[in-house]
């Protein structure tokens, strides 16, 4: 591998002590690590499809890959696929003889005298293989223990893993190896021919597969992998016949949400709404309900099918789920389809005849795949990074409130209370809007699937319920599997890598995070903020940074010094992290992120050129923290070191170089900085020298008229040229801020907008203070509502597994409780702050005599304080009193 100039240029040296760190402040880098990986470790689902209308042809296709599971009845790994032309799903069953498996670095005659191992049930047979280990960089020998079922490797207290001293390739799932040996991709087109199933290639044309490659620039090191992901991003994904599933149950209790687990209370109403514009609303008469009139909203082409029986009722809604290759829900794995299996078996309805299959969180279907939006929808790279963090709370209010602009029908009875025509609208309009989210923007949401199923190589069920975190994994699994790398034990990571070498300066972090130059508080007009383009994964991409090339074992590169430690990189080869991930990184940036803006495209070709740019987004956004997070499988302390070491050196070159070009730093963080008043040929300047310097493009990011700073790092506010505002860490910006200090905030957000100089400001000021005295006296005089005054939080665990502390709206969560209220994780818990012990009430209790005043004259101060620091006014002054008057 040649080095790079940047590289060699501060990195081959002689190693040298540590030098103690640089007295600017730092602090840990923000990364948003999913937590959510629940399904690794679940085991098998057995999955029972005689008798189920599935055509298994001998000859057939092409057809899209929607899933690839495990048959517990037949032992059999199966893919699930959609006919764009037929609408309907096909099957295909393993003929290849595929067996789970997993490897020991001992040989066969040692094996051979493990009793426990020789005499396990579902031992099949040993092979002897040779794998590339990357972490010796030399190829080993290993045996393949191959077994019957999933279960004999792993999921059961005496599984073959448990009894070897140690398994490689033991934890991951069957049917994810199925996908990495057969080379099935999720989301790719396949035929079947005479039983065997076979890729369908995607047709690119050679210009833009030579244009590609010329905007790359780097086709020697990427040629595999360009050849590998180029059909993932340029095959077009079909519309895919759907329908969205709501159910209402019956709860004599009003906000008390029935027990899917136990399912006791009748369901009243089910509503399929269809991607073909069938509307069909299944309802159970009930004697004491009258049908009511047709509401006004309800369109007149739907479908009312009305049932005296309950257990009948289910069994249509069963056949009618059934017509749908996609069945998508909003919370259908905690409830709706947890509900129907529940109540159906409690009916007495035959397990046979239910197409759902439990498991401890899931809930899938044998006659299509289940896609549960508020699993997609939680995930925090999706918000952030597909979509821009447009929604603040993961309901389908919420969700749908944000990328709709609907929201759900607001009731002011109990479910029981509405007439049959009422009910069924309310619950046809919650499928309705579950639909639209998968429809908007020309389906974006079923496109971003597929893209990231077929990046991922996860199934369509397994990529929506899954953290990135998993989708990462499962990419770096499969890139070793092709690659016959033996996927590395991550205690043998640890074992060899795992050495630290900087001082976190936050508590309980492993290492020293990203560089913060204090902001310069005050107001500053003319700023330019520069952005260094995807800093830590073109850190990754361009210093070789992977947990094999960082501390190889190569004695000639320990001359390669990583900046601020004793790491040293490979100079030997390529690090399959630094591979991958600069690939995806240089796609992105030199192709669809452009393309995606090039108004020369037909609008339909940019979309998709913006669907797969966000798709990637997602993934680099989140490839610095997983490698950072120790629950990540490929977690690499010196990496994660590394990684943030180099980042401290590029942007703490920048602001050298920056300064020796005239230009005024006033604040930078982690991978920006804000210069004052720059000019265009400094800026130019500076960008040409981090491209040939540091080898990371450095782009102007945004181009202020002014920015506020306060003295608190990541709180500011800016105004651009055209007067939209950009507010980033502040209170008043914030989702749980109550909305009588959101809506003060935000005329006073308004009236800095209009400030166009320095002379504006004392106009403005004027106006601020009326706004805060305003707010400050009408919160004096209790004169906001309750609802004005209510905090909004998110539970997001169950309430009895908060031991150690007790946020305030779990306090008020638990006074809800007790007043026979049901809560699970999801709920938004709306409280005010009261005097007394607890120190909160949710609304539905509270009264506004016992609000604490106080309190919420705290708030407002540190709410606008955050502004008001910048501005150098003194919040006491405009509100016109002491700090003494404030307690009076």
């Amino acid at each position: 591998m040649s080095e790079k100039a940047g590289l060699l240029k501060y990195m081959q040296k002689e190693p040298t002590p540590k030098k103690e760190p640089p007295q600017e402040k730092t602090e840990e880098i923000e990364t948003e690590v999913d937590e959510e990986v629940s399904g690794d470790e679940e085991e098998e689902v057995e999955v029972k499809f005689e008798g189920l209308p599935y055509f298994c042809p001998e000859n057939y296709g092409p057809g899209l890959v929607l899933s690839v599971e495990y048959d517990g009845k037949n032992n059999l790994a199966f893919t699930r696929l959609y006919d764009p032309k037929t609408k309907k799903l096909f099957c295909w069953y393993d003929n290849t003889n595929h067996h789970p498996y997993c490897y020991s670095d001992l040989d066969c005659e040692k094996l051979k005298q493990n009793k426990k191992l020789i005499s396990h049930e579902g031992l099949l047979n040993f092979e002897e293989v040779e794998k590339y280990d990357l972490l010796s960089d030399k190829t080993v020998k290993m045996t393949k223990i191959v077994a019957k079922d999933p279960l004999a490797i792993g999921g059961k207290s005496n599984s073959i893993r448990e009894i070897l001293p140690k398994a490689w390739e033991a934890k991951i799932r069957y049917h994810d190896n199925f996908i990495f040996d057969r080379n099935i991709i999720p989301g790719l087109f396949y035929r079947i021919e005479k039983g065997n199933i076979i890729k369908t290639p995607t047709e690119i044309p050679a210009s833009i597969k030579k244009e590609m490659e010329t905007a790359l620039g780097e086709t020697t090191k990427f040629k595999d992998v360009f050849d590998e992901f180029l059909p993932l991003f340029l095959t077009p994904v079909p519309d895919i016949k759907r329908a969205a599933v709501d159910i209402e149950v019956y709860s004599p209790i009003r906000d008390r949400i029935p027990d899917s687990s136990t399912a006791e209370n009748q369901v009243i109403c089910v509503s399929l709404v269809s991607s073909e514009n069938k509307n069909t609303i299944l309802l159970l008469k009930r004697d004491d309900v009258e049908a009511g009139e047709w509401p006004k909203g309800l369109p007149p082409e739907v479908k009312i099918e009305y049932f005296n029986s309950e257990p009948q009722m289910l069994k249509r809604v069963f056949e009618a789920m059934s017509e749908y290759p996609i069945i998508v829900t909003f919370n259908g794995d905690n409830f709706d389809l947890r509900y129907l299996y529940n109540r159906a078996l409690k009916l007495g309805i035959k397990k046979e005849e239910i197409p759902i299959i439990l498991t401890n969180e899931f809930a899938y279907m044998t006659t299509s795949i289940h896609i549960d939006l508020y699993r997609f929808f939680h995930n925090r790279s999706i918000q952030v990074y597909a979509f821009s963090d447009r929604y603040k709370e993961e309901t389908l209010d919420a969700i749908s409130k944000a990328l709709l602009n609907v929201g759900k029908l607001t009731l002011n009875k109990s479910i029981h209370e509405l007439s049959l025509l009422d009910l069924a609208y309310y619950c046809w309009w919650d499928s309705q809007v579950t639909l639209k989210l998968t429809q908007f923007d020309d389906s974006l949401v079923i496109k971003l699937i597929i893209l990231l199923m077929r990046i991922s190589r996860l199934s369509a069920e397994d990529l929506t319920r899954q953290g990135v975190s998993s989708w990462i994994k499962n990419l770096f699994y499969y890139e070793h599997r092709i690659r016959n790398y033996l996927i590395p034990l991550p205690e043998e990571i640890n074992r060899i890598k795992g050495i630290g070498e900087t001082k976190a300066i936050i508590k309980d972090k492993k290492f020293r995070g990203a560089i913060v130059v204090e902001p310069e508080a005050g107001v500053h007009f003319n700023v330019a903020v520069l952005d260094f383009a995807s800093l830590y994964p073109s850190i990754i991409k361009e210093y070789n940074l992977s947990y094999e090339t960082v501390r190889c074992p190569h004695p000639e590169c320990r001359k390669n010094i990583v900046p601020e430690t004793n790491h040293w990189v490979c100079t030997k080869r390529n690090g399959i992290t630094s591979i991958i991930i600069g690939f995806l990184r240089d796609i992105r940036v030199k192709w669809f992120k452009p393309k995606s803006k090039d108004r020369t495209l037909k609008e339909e070709e940019r979309k998709w050129n913006s669907i797969v740019e966000r798709a990637l987004k997602v993934y680099l956004n989140a490839s610095y923290g997983v490698f950072g997070a120790e629950h990540f499988p490929f977690y690499c302390l010196p990496v994660a070191e590394s990684t943030a070491a180099i980042g401290r050196y590029a942007i703490q070159r920048a602001i050298d170089k920056a300064k020796s070009l005239g230009m005024k730093i006033i604040y930078g963080d982690t991978d920006s900085v804000f210069i004052k008043n720059p000019s265009p040929q400094s800026i130019e300047e500076l960008r040409n020298w981090s491209k040939k310097e540091l080898q990371i493009d450095l782009e102007l990011d945004k181009e202020y008229r002014y920015v506020a700073l306060s003295d608190r790092k990541k709180n500011y506010l800016g105004v651009f040229k055209d007067g939209s505002v950009d507010i980033k860490g502040l209170t008043g910006k914030k989702r749980n801020t109550p909305q009588f200090a959101q809506e003060s905030f935000l005329k006073m957000v308004e009236t800095l907008s209009r400030v166009q100089s320095q002379e504006d400001f004392d106009k403005a000021k004027k106006e601020i203070q009326e706004i805060a005295r305003t707010c400050y006296n009408k919160i004096k005089n209790k004169e906001f509502s309750l609802e004005e005054f209510a905090f909004h939080i998110q539970i997001n665990k169950p309430l009895n597994s908060y031991v150690k502390t007790t946020p305030q709206h779990v306090k008020a969560a638990r006074q809800l409780t007790k007043n026979g209220k049901e809560l699970k994780p999801g709920d938004i818990i709306s409280f005010v702050k009261v005097r007394g012990r607890d120190g909160v009430r949710p609304v539905e209790l509270a009264s506004k005599e016992e609000i604490d005043t106080e309190k919420y004259q705290e708030y407002l101060k540190s709410t606008f304080e955050q502004v008001l620091d910048a501005l150098g006014v003194d919040f006491q002054k405009i509100i016109g009193v002491t700090r003494l008057d404030m307690w009076v």
